[in-house]
């Protein structure tokens, strides 16, 4: 899934303004790391990110990808998907959404809904930490993993 043309430059905009704010070179490398991740809704992991840039610049290294993303992370221009045993995916979306992941081939896909933006969770949860931010991921089989089934 390709973001629109629109957002991918709001998503560039706002990237250079935080790297700037924050003493951040704009290097030409970061800045390729970070436009694959903005330009793209499939939420890649590292080394997905790190074989589409090299396409387009060959004497990228793997550690500079992780480097970078790690450094996009703490800047709070992306965010990480998944648990610490799986490969972490990284998503430039930062508006409030979910996600499906298809369980058998690692298809991950955007939604947005209300209802779960505002979820109300029970009180027992306020009792584990000051909660941030809260994210609905679900997980299933995709249209396509279904089709193959059949």
């Amino acid at each position: 899934m390709t973001i629109e043309k629109k957002e991918v430059e709001q998503r560039m905009k706002h990237f250079e303004t935080v790297c700037r704010d924050e003493g951040i070179k704009l290097t030409h490398q970061r800045i390729e790391i970070f436009r694959e991740v903005a330009h793209t809704g499939d939420h890649p992991d590292a080394d997905q990110i790190f074989r589409r840039v090299r396409d387009r610049m060959p004497t990228v290294s793997l550690d500079t990808v992780y480097r970078t993303l790690w450094l996009l992370n703490d800047l709070g221009l992306v965010v990480t998907l998944g648990s610490s045993r799986e490969r972490t995916r990284f998503d430039a979306n930062l508006s409030s959404h979910h996600h499906f992941v298809c369980g058998q081939c690692g298809f991950t896909h955007d939604f947005y809904s209300n209802d779960l933006d505002n979820i109300r969770l029970p009180d027992s949860v306020g009792t584990l930490g000051e909660i941030e931010a809260t994210h609905v991921e679900l997980r299933g089989v995709c249209r396509e993993c279904l089709e193959k089934g059949r």
